[in-house]
């Protein structure tokens, strides 16, 4: 069973958006029949929807392992988490952020996580995610860690 898990699903705006679909073919489809018009923008805002929701990335944290979209790490490689917001966490999605980073971001989501990655052999300095549920997320990577060893 997993410790912590989160689906980025999409802001209502984004239906809004998908729904949009639905005037687009009925005024292209018109001229032809606006019966045909209005079940292609049926199907296409329905299907847009789906796809919002079945392509939503999963943040999961089982098995000793952190999950964000496809990419995978153990938690004992791990350092340091932080969570930021606002004007901070605009700081460490732009101007701050680091080109090597490991990235999983939603533009409608503010908060952010970064997590350091300690391992030596790996190039990627942090992960940095997009989550609704910060403080949850750094709870359950930290309590998930082992203690780190201080010289």
């Amino acid at each position: 069973m997993p410790e912590f898990r989160e689906r980025l699903h999409p802001s209502p705006w984004l239906h809004l958006v998908a729904l949009l679909a639905l005037p687009a073919s009925m005024l292209v489809l018109a001229p032809v029949s606006l019966p045909a018009g209005v079940a292609t923008g049926v199907v296409l805002s329905g299907g847009l929807i789906v796809l919002l929701w079945a392509l939503a990335p999963v943040i999961e944290i089982a098995g000793g392992a952190l999950k964000a979209g496809r990419a995978r790490i153990p938690i004992h490689l791990l350092g340091s988490v932080e969570v930021t917001r606002g004007e901070e966490a605009r700081q460490a999605r732009g101007p701050g952020l680091d080109a090597r980073a490991w990235l999983l971001l939603r533009g409608d989501v503010d908060p952010v996580v970064r997590i350091e990655v300690a391992d030596a052999d790996d190039p990627t300095p942090y992960w940095l995610i997009s989550s609704r549920r910060p403080e949850e997320l750094a709870l359950a990577i930290t309590s998930g860690a082992p203690a780190q060893e201080h010289p």
